[in-house]
C-alpha cells in the first residue's frame, strides 16, 4: 500500500493544489496589515506614533500595513502591546477588528474564571444553532484515540436502533484521500474545514445517530460549540496507559515508533484537553470497564438528562 505522503504528492500534482501557506500567504499578510492599520486609526495613532510606541521602524511598519512586510512573532507582540490588544487579535484571520468586538474582548478578559464560565454558558444557550431541539436523538462520543469510541459507539447505536457514524471516515469520503493526506494537501485549516462541513451535513441529513468524533475536534472552538449545542456529548475518559494499550492492541504501533516520549506526549495532550472535554454533558470512565457496561452507563446517564 502506498504511503500517505507520496499519495498526497501525486494528488497535489494531479489537481494542481498548492499548500495553503503558499496559496494564501500574500492575502494573509495583506489582511494582517489592514487589521493593524484599522486598530491604529481607531486609537487615533499616526504611523509615526505607533512606530515610536512599539519600537518597530516606521519604514518597516509601512511595509507591514501594505502587506509586503512579514513581521516576526516578537514584532507582532510589540505592535500588540502598543495597540493595547492581545497578539492573537492581530493574527487570527476570522476576527473582525471593529470597536464593538474589541470592547467585548476586553470585558471578557476582565471577568473572573467563574464569571467567564457563566458568560460562556449564557452565550451558548442564547445563540445555539439550529437542531439544538433534537439533541435527545443525537449522541456524540469524544475522547482520545483508544477511548473506545468505535466499539462503544457501534454497540450504543445498535441498542438505540439508530445510525452509527465516524466523523473521520466521513471526512475521508468527502475528501477522497486518507486523513494524513488531507493534512499534507490542505494543512490543519483545510482539515478543519472538511470536519465542520461533514458535521453540518450529518446534522442536516440524519435525525438520530451516534457519532464518534476525532479527539482533537474540541480544540476547534466553533465546531465544538456546534457539537455541544446540537448533540448530547459524552466524554469517554480513560487513563493514559489504557489509551496507549488499546491503540497498540489494535495493531497501531505508530505512537511508540521512534518516539521514546510517546507516553509523556499522550499525558500532556490529555492534560491540556481535559478542561475542554469537561464541557461535554457528562463523562464515563472506561478504564477497567467492558464495552457493554460502558454502554449501560451511557444509556442510564442519558435517561437522567431527558426532561421529565
Amino acid at each position: 500500500m502506498p504511503s500517505v505522503k507520496p499519495l498526497a504528492r501525486r494528488v497535489a500534482r494531479k489537481s494542481g493544489a498548492l499548500h495553503p501557506s503558499a496559496r494564501d500567504g500574500h492575502g494573509y499578510l495583506k489582511a494582517l496589515g489592514q487589521r493593524i492599520r484599522a486598530l491604529r486609526a481607531q486609537r487615533g495613532m499616526t504611523r509615526k506614533m505607533l512606530a515610536a510606541h512599539s519600537g518597530v521602524s516606521e519604514r518597516f511598519l509601512a511595509e507591514v500595513e501594505s502587506g509586503s512586510g512579514n513581521p516576526s512573532i516578537l514584532l507582532l507582540r510589540q505592535l500588540a502591546d502598543a495597540l493595547h490588544v492581545s497578539p492573537e487579535l492581530l493574527v487570527t484571520e476570522s476576527v473582525a477588528s471593529d470597536v464593538e468586538f474589541l470592547h467585548a474582548i476586553q470585558v471578557l478578559r476582565s471577568l473572573s474564571p467563574e464569571e467567564f464560565r457563566q458568560a460562556q454558558q449564557w452565550l451558548g444557550e442564547r445563540f445555539r444553532g439550529p437542531n439544538a431541539e433534537n439533541r435527545s436523538g443525537r449522541i456524540a462520543l469524544l475522547g482520545l484515540r483508544g477511548a473506545g469510541k468505535s466499539t462503544v459507539g457501534a454497540m450504543l447505536a445498535k441498542q438505540m436502533d439508530c445510525a452509527f457514524l465516524e466523523l473521520d471516515r466521513l471526512i475521508e469520503a468527502a475528501s477522497g484521500v486518507p486523513l494524513g493526506a488531507i493534512f499534507d494537501l490542505y494543512g490543519q485549516s483545510g482539515f478543519r474545514r472538511f470536519e465542520r462541513r461533514c458535521l453540518e451535513e450529518v446534522l442536516a441529513q440524519t435525525p438520530r445517530f451516534v457519532l464518534a468524533v476525532g479527539g482533537s475536534l474540541v480544540s476547534e472552538a466553533a465546531t465544538f460549540q456546534r457539537l455541544l449545542a446540537s448533540c448530547h456529548t459524552v466524554w469517554l475518559r480513560a487513563e493514559p496507559e489504557d489509551h496507549m494499550r488499546r491503540v497498540l492492541a489494535q495493531g497501531d504501533t505508530r505512537p511508540m515508533a521512534k518516539n521514546p516520549e510517546a507516553m509523556s506526549d499522550l499525558k500532556r495532550i490529555l492534560l491540556e484537553r481535559e478542561p475542554l472535554y469537561r464541557k461535554t454533558d457528562f463523562a464515563v470512565d472506561t478504564s477497567g470497564q467492558s464495552p457493554r457496561s460502558i454502554v449501560s452507563s451511557i444509556v442510564k446517564r442519558l435517561a437522567e438528562t431527558e426532561p421529565a
